[in-house]
């Protein structure tokens, strides 16, 4: 489960107006759509400056996030993303349970331009050639438990 969500974007809202804004909305999510079927990742929904889109599989769910977020810069904006894996419900078009609120706060803990996921992200993509890097033990708002949380480092 991925969410991405574009730092201070009332603030940038605001600072560009609302054509701007909708251009740039426009054109993020054109990037991230691209990078989301490069990777076989199926959108869920749109969050407003943001997505909640689900993978097949961790490690072409975090290679998904890395581009995404490694790609906004070129249009003057910051995301941040949190990947968690786990069971997810199925309900019509959208996903829900525990996973996907673990995911969601994840991604609220992400500062501008980190991708960060849990540790069950990181033990499943062991051997695909991803680097993580330990972020700390952090407690979930409303989820049981502190999580070990990693940062997904850039590609070299």
């Amino acid at each position: 489960v991925l969410f991405t969500d574009i730092v201070d974007s009332t603030a940038l809202a605001t600072q560009y107006g609302d054509r701007r804004w909708r251009e740039l909305l426009e054109a993020h999510h054109a990037f991230v759509r691209e990078r989301l079927d490069r990777h076989g990742g199926r959108e869920v929904k749109t969050t407003g400056d943001g997505f909640l889109a689900v993978f097949d599989g961790p490690s072409r769910a975090v290679t998904s996030a890395r581009e995404i977020v490694d790609g906004m810069p070129s249009l003057g904006i910051e995301v941040r993303a949190g990947l968690h894996t786990g069971e997810v419900e199925l309900m019509d078009d959208d996903v829900g349970g525990i996973a996907v609120h673990a995911a969601a706060r994840i991604a609220a803990l992400a500062g501008p331009g980190e991708v960060l996921t849990s540790r069950t992200v990181r033990d499943l993509g062991i051997g695909s050639g991803i680097d993580f890097a330990p972020a700390g033990r952090h407690t979930l708002r409303g989820v049981p438990d502190e999580w070990d949380l990693y940062s997904v480092a850039r590609p070299r």
